[in-house]
């Protein structure tokens, strides 16, 4: 170990995954055990950053020159915003052709799945009927104790597609859905892991787009563009696909200025080195796919995105359903840099890619906790609100990036651009995305009082688009 532990420090599940998975000749040994050892007291950091932001905002309205250091800030910030707005994403690469397919890599394709009966056979026969050699790819069905169809489901779909394989964990197993990914890691053969959703929806040829990219020595995953399913039922899905336009417009232009790439679960590739170097997935997280996006930046990984084809998954279709999955996401997307801060400071990870995170950091997580010490700033002291230029940028920065997204896909997809059409789309989306100040608000506030009790969190799916599953 490169520093002695006191003797009373418990180590983590992820340290006990790290001892199998690395070998005590690798170079990374020490880096890896350290940096799993040191995520705890996450309650704590909370209420420090909280503490720490509401009393830097209430000192901005009290000097002089508060609004000078937000209107540099918010300079710098913009800067930046410019410069993502101008990068022009890297081609896309042509997909394998089938003189190529020899060589092409191998790949196991992960699906973990609770009580998930009503979409789970769709899914599946998806998967085992991609266009790619079945000796090259493999799928895993991991079913998590489910009390419904889901096991029966997917023993029958076993017995018709001999490249799927299926395991059933025990009502005792532990770790959510990253331990159950972890639990069938060491059996899959594939030099690239793929992660789906129970609910995924997927093109025939997508692992012949996702395989060139991997061609690149230092990727280390991939995010499949995420699409909403059912998103034309109601306002809430139909914000979910222009939220999802967005994310993925803003994800390459970070990506093509060597700034931060993330992976959104659903749809994800990593490269199985990758994977190991960073220790698996962590089972002391709620969004296993955020913890390893910052994994891998800080390991020096990269991280690609593929515009098509998209997985489609179903969107959440009620108020109350999107609430609890975005405080999941937020929470998770927090937890993160509560866990990994020191790192992502002390780690050579080149000063455009940490610019990159501290601006999103900051906009994403800081500014809306900061909105409510300045709000209240306003009501007491008569004064404009100190944070407005910061807003005004975000707001700006979200509208711009939303239109260009649905042009691009629309563009992409050979779909006639209704200009009229698309500022209706993006006006109702960015209506849409205001909830995300009131669930980062409550998130900042609720991980200060309480810590989350990690079990698994899966959104009910009601089968949007899937036919119903026959013997």
């Amino acid at each position: 170990m490169a520093e002695k532990l006191p003797p009373d420090y418990d180590l983590d599940p992820i340290e006990s995954f790290l001892s199998e998975w690395i070998d005590p000749e690798d170079e990374t040994e020490e880096w890896g055990s350290d940096f799993f050892q040191r995520t705890a007291g996450r309650r704590k950091k909370a209420a420090f950053v909280l503490m720490l932001i509401w009393l830097i905002v209430i000192g901005l309205h009290y000097v002089s020159w508060g609004y000078s250091v937000v209107a540099i800030v918010t300079t710098l910030m913009a800067i930046h915003i410019i410069r993502l707005l101008a990068a022009k994403p890297a081609p896309t690469l042509p997909a394998l052709e089938d003189k190529y397919l020899d060589s092409a890599p191998t790949i196991s394709l992960l699906v973990a799945a609770k009580n998930e009966e009503i979409v789970i056979a769709r899914s599946i026969r998806m998967l085992c009927n991609l266009d790619y050699p079945t000796d090259k790819y493999e799928v895993w069905a991991i079913d998590d104790h489910s009390s419904d169809r889901t096991s029966e489901i997917l023993d029958q779909l076993a017995l018709e597609y001999p490249q799927l394989e299926v395991v059933h964990r025990s009502a005792n197993a532990g770790g959510g859905k990253s331990g159950a990914l972890n639990q069938v890691l060491s059996q899959a053969k594939g030099e690239i892991i793929g992660v789906f959703d129970a609910d995924a929806g997927v093109e025939s040829d997508l692992l012949r787009k996702v395989a060139p990219m991997f061609t690149e020595e230092r990727m280390g995953a991939v995010q499949v563009r995420k699409a909403i399913a059912n998103s034309s039922e109601n306002f809430w899905t139909k914000g979910q696909a222009a939220e999802m336009l967005l994310d993925s417009y803003v994800q390459q232009k970070r990506i093509a200025l060597d700034g931060i790439g993330e992976l959104r679960g659903n749809g994800q590739f990593v490269r199985r080195s990758a994977l190991r170097s960073c220790g698996g997935w962590n089972e002391e997280t709620i969004t296993d796919d955020l913890d390893l996006t910052t994994r891998l930046h800080l390991d020096n990984w990269k991280i690609g995105l593929l515009l098509n084809p998209a997985v489609e998954e179903e969107g959440v279709t009620k108020a109350i359903a999107l609430w609890h999955q975005r405080n999941r996401w937020a929470e998770g997307g927090y937890q993160r840099y509560l866990d990994y801060w020191r790192y992502i400071f002390s780690n050579p990870i080149g000063f455009v890619k940490r610019f990159d995170l501290v601006c999103f950091v900051l906009l994403q997580y800081i500014l809306p906790a900061a909105n409510i010490p300045d709000l209240m700033m306003v009501l007491l002291r008569h004064r404009l609100p100190v944070l407005a230029p910061l807003s005004t940028l975000l707001i700006f920065y979200g509208s711009v990036n939303m239109f260009q997204g649905i042009v691009r896909v629309k563009q992409t997809n050979n779909q006639p651009i209704n200009i009229l059409g698309i500022a209706i789309q993006t006006f109702r989306g960015m209506i849409y995305m205001l909830h995300w100040q009131v669930v980062m608000t409550s998130i900042t506030v609720r991980m200060s009082i309480r810590p989350k009790r990690l079990k698994w969190v899966k959104t009910v799916h009601e089968g949007a688009g899937n036919e119903s599953f026959e013997y």
